[in-house]
């Protein structure tokens, strides 16, 4: 009998240990602190999308970014950087090809959607990337503009995805591009200097949307 119980009691802190082994640990909510000349921005980055997070910080944390150009600018739509080309530049010159030799796999949440403020992934065209794979540095920041949902149906229809009421109001009033949804990867968003993306995004710009006056970008984890 004693044998018997003893075994049991073994089974027993066998059991617990395993089930503590299986305890899913959520990761910290990683910040990330944008500079420029035209301000900071602040933002936090999804554990929904664990690939393209982790990406992100491992070229962060090598200074990947730091000195890079947000070389696409479109007002009431977002700023795009990220090119490694951009770092030496010339005036005036096409930017936009650049990035490190990988694609990273889509990882599309129906849960995040591009508000302003949202980060993205750019991509290559569905015609040469069908599976919507992001590129490996370049990302934008939506700016957008408030929309109605009238266009909204239109989107819908047109780029065959579905916009749930509770990312309409945000599109209502805060506003963003919805026409993104489910496109392009969004992987976090900013949480302090909305007014930045604005300032940058209305900058005077050559015939492919590049600021005449270059701006540069230097890329931190907020501790």
């Amino acid at each position: 009998m004693k044998k018997l119980i003893f075994l049991i009691f073994i089974a027993f802190l066998i059991s617990c240990t395993a089930s503590r082994s299986k305890k899913v640990i959520t990761p910290k909510q990683v910040l990330v602190k944008i500079e420029t000349d035209s301000g900071t921005i602040v933002a936090k980055l999804y554990n929904q999308t664990p690939l393209h997070r982790d990406n992100f910080i491992k070229l962060v944390k090598e200074h990947f970014y730091d000195g890079l150009l947000f070389h696409r600018v479109i007002k009431n739509f977002m700023i795009q950087g990220g090119d490694p080309e951009s770092k030496n530049a010339q005036p005036r010159e096409l930017l936009g090809d650049g990035g490190l030799k990988y694609t990273i796999p889509a990882e599309f949440d129906t849960s995040l959607f591009n508000k302003k403020g949202a980060i993205a992934m750019a991509r290559e065209s569905d015609d040469v990337n069908p599976k919507k794979a992001s590129s490996s540095t370049q990302f934008f920041i939506v700016e957008g503009k408030p929309v109605t949902d009238e266009q909204m149906d239109q989107w819908e229809t047109q780029f065959k995805i579905k916009i749930p009421e509770n990312h309409r109001a945000v599109y209502r009033t805060i506003g963003g591009a919805p026409f993104l949804d489910m496109n392009y990867t969004v992987f976090g968003e900013v949480i302090s200097g909305l007014n930045v993306i604005d300032k940058i995004a209305n900058v005077p710009k050559d015939v492919n949307n590049r600021p005449l006056h270059d701006i540069k970008m230097k890329i931190s984890i907020e501790k």
